[in-house]
């Protein structure tokens, strides 16, 4: 073997546990414990169970696991309610309101958390992701999925397509 190649890591190789404070310890092969050990899906809405990156608490990459499938299921388990909770992204079903078409406008959807409102800052915080569907970040950092425009009524169709 060249040093150029390298052997794919065995996904059995390393273990993932909640620490004491709740947070993700990552354990590498040496045993090793890497505490604050952070996830990051490369793909997050396009190819959300693939490309899933373990970093650690300054953002050094510690391992890449291609697909989550072959994790065993309390692994699995471990690092997928851990991305749940880092990836709170609430899908928007129906938008009842918008202020203003002129920024900062106040938004007053319906999302499958619930009821919310939220100011969009700029046209800029409405992105489009695929031909129908969006993603809008509001003031404080939280992200809006809207998975179709097309399922919107015909005032939420035009108040994002307005943006895209």
């Amino acid at each position: 073997m060249t040093t150029s190649q390298k052997t794919p890591q065995h996904p059995l190789d390393f273990h993932l546990c909640i620490n004491p404070f709740g947070r993700l310890t990552y354990i590498d092969a040496t045993g090793v414990e890497h505490q604050d050990a952070i996830p990051v899906r490369a793909y997050p809405l396009s190819d959300p169970r693939r490309w899933v990156t373990i970093c650690d608490h300054e953002g050094r990459e510690l391992r890449c696991i291609e697909d989550l499938a072959i994790l065993p299921p309390d692994v699995r388990a471990t690092l997928e309610d851990e991305l749940a909770h880092r990836e709170f992204v609430p899908r928007i079903l129906r938008v009842i309101q918008v202020s203003s078409y002129l920024e900062p406008a106040e938004w007053e959807v319906e999302t499958d958390c619930g009821p919310t409102r939220f100011v969009l800052k700029t046209e800029e915080d409405v992105r489009r992701l695929g031909p129908h569907s969006a993603l809008i970040l509001d003031s404080h950092g939280v992200r809006y999925l809207v998975p179709d425009t097309r399922d919107l009524t015909p005032y939420g169709r035009r108040a994002v397509d307005r943006y895209l």
